[in-house]
């Protein structure tokens, strides 16, 4: 099979590329006074900014780009409501049964925020609350499924285990063990709802600046003061909602996390028989390989899909390449659709895999919530912070709240997912 590459200028996404409702927003200029400053135009800060106007709180968003340009944009549009890494039980041990029930909670009602906002504000972004199912690719991987699916439907969510019929009935795809799907899931335009977040934001009273990148945050009397190129915002709590794109603000923060760099790309529409043969009622799928696969169709037709990739030259000609001859592999399509688009976004990992809240001084907040599940949980956090934004101590939040705790060596670990790819890679064919 031979794939032509059309690479998008800039590695614009294809959810830039498509996107309608694009809007330009000024930089920021002179002098701001507010209650609540966020610092990033991207999921995390517009649900907070949205959340917290409605609270009645004067916000101004800082975008150093345009809404959407980091990570925000740069995924494959799936809305998944639980954790990455973690199941509830080993959440409870963890953190204990108080603690450990409300992040459960939180998690578990995430996706439901994400459609009833896109419904309440009339957010158009090709959103299909349709479910997600994570496919079993090994038989010892199939009783984890069945394992975290038990502890969703025990706290009421909407989940099904699947046996492997179920599994090739829904996807198309043959080979898996089985899996699981919860019914709350979906997929959308990530760009296109963020767009619709900072709409609604704005309709609210927030007030949002592209173009506006800040310099400095320093403490005053009674609040902050943030410095940019053409002005300044003084605010009584700040929101730091940058994922990992912040390290140049922080560099204490940005050693807190993994950067973890992912591609992604979009093939040519599929012909219509193909199409009704793969995911027929419109899901996405993240299936329990270590080197994950997943896959989703867009509004157009066009297969989604994404990959990491092994430390070493020449990786964004290599790696998007890479992805689509594993999406035809796995979906058994020798003719597939050339790939039409490719593009990378890097995302923040926190080692244990779950959100959190980081302490950086009174009235000063950082927020990490992506960890493989970002449309969900960074707009569940965001409804968060606004709760703190207006009043609520953080500790008495539902995430974990406390000071910065950097990562020892992390400039060898944070490369570590690259350079173990190919052992992860090994150890799910011997699977």
């Amino acid at each position: 099979m031979n794939a032509m590459i059309r690479q998008e200028v800039h590695g614009i996404s294809l959810w830039d590329a498509v996107s309608r409702n694009r809007r330009d927003r000024g930089a920021l200029h002179g002098g701001l006074d507010v209650d609540l400053a966020i610092i990033g135009g991207g999921f995390s800060g517009l649900s907070t900014a949205l959340h917290a106007a409605e609270k009645g709180l004067s916000v101004a968003v800082l975008e150093a780009e345009f809404i959407a340009w980091g990570a925000t944009g740069r995924n494959a549009g799936l809305v998944v409501p639980n954790f990455a890494k973690r199941d509830p039980n080993d959440i409870i041990t963890e953190l204990g049964p108080e603690r450990g029930e409300r992040l459960i909670d939180f998690a578990a009602g995430s996706a439901d925020l994400v459609f009833g906002l896109i419904k309440q504000h009339g957010i158009e972004c090709d959103a299909m609350q349709n479910g997600w199912i994570q496919p079993a690719h090994s038989p010892a991987a199939l009783e984890k499924t069945r394992s975290r699916a038990e502890q969703w439907a025990a706290r009421g969510r909407p989940t099904v285990t699947l046996d492997a019929k179920a599994v090739t009935e829904l996807t198309g795809i043959n080979g898996y063990a089985g899996g699981w799907m919860d019914k709350s899931g979906g997929v959308l335009n990530p760009v296109e709802y963020a767009r619709g977040l900072a709409d609604a934001a704005e309709k609210a009273g927030a007030r949002i600046f592209e173009k506006t990148r800040v310099a400095s945050i320093d403490r005053t009397k009674g609040g902050w003061d943030l410095k940019t190129a053409s002005g300044a915002v003084r605010a009584s709590k700040v929101v730091v909602a940058t994922n990992a794109y912040g390290g140049a603000l922080n560099s204490t923060l940005a050693r807190t996390y993994i950067p973890l760099k992912v591609f992604q790309i979009a093939t040519a529409p599929l012909p219509r028989a193909l199409r009704a043969r793969l995911l027929p009622g419109g899901q996405g799928i993240g299936d329990t390989r270590r080197n994950l696969f997943t896959c989703r169709f867009d509004s157009q037709n066009r297969l989604i899909s994404g990959g990491m990739h092994v430390v070493g030259a020449g990786a964004d000609t290599r790696v998007p390449q890479t992805v689509w001859r594993r999406l035809a592999r796995h979906l058994d399509l020798p003719d597939l659709p050339p790939l039409a688009y490719s593009w990378t976004g890097v995302a923040a990992v926190a080692p244990d895999f779950l959100p959190r809240l980081i302490d950086l001084g009174p009235g000063l907040i950082a927020g990490f919530a992506c960890n493989g599940r970002g449309i969900a949980m960074t707009t569940a956090m965001g409804k968060v912070l606004a709760d703190w934004a207006s009043g609520t101590d953080a500790r008495d939040l539902p995430l974990p709240f406390a000071p910065p705790s950097p990562i020892p060596f992390h400039d060898v670990v944070r490369y570590a997912p690259n350079v173990l790819l190919p052992w992860s890679m090994l150890r799910d064919r011997l699977d």
